[in-house]
């Protein structure tokens, strides 16, 4: 935790149970094929929870401005979907985000391989 930042209980259960309800709906309720691949790897929450900044990778690819707009156009369905399994009074506008972490990782994980390789050619 950063210095002067406190510590909000009620957002982190918000969070998990946001992550784990918008993944399960995206895989079983969103047909849009441009969200088919859509992983959800982490979601903060503002702390008065009226916003959640939802973080995605997309399996085997980075994220597309395809993508994004899919994930755009179907916030508003998801945010009334949640609005009927959560018990919450108002539930968080949806944002979403790339997760740049994976790319990083990615690149991180090229170079380990290059790394290698070089070595085994000496």
């Amino acid at each position: 935790m950063k210095s002067g930042q406190r510590e909000y209980p009620r957002a982190r259960r918000v969070e998990a149970e946001l992550q784990r309800l918008v993944a399960e709906l995206l895989r079983r309720e969103v047909k849009d094929p441009r969200v088919s691949l859509v992983t959800i790897t982490a979601i903060e929450v503002s702390p008065d929870l009226g916003h959640a900044k939802i973080h995605y990778g997309v399996l085997g690819r980075d994220p597309t401005p395809e993508v994004q707009a899919g994930l755009d156009n179907v916030a508003g369905f998801l945010r009334a979907k949640l609005g009927r399994l959560m018990k919450m009074r108002q539930v968080p506008e949806l944002h979403f985000k790339p997760d740049e972490m994976i790319g990083k990782a990615a690149h991180l994980t090229s170079l380990i391989d290059q790394a290698v390789a070089s070595d085994k050619k000496r």
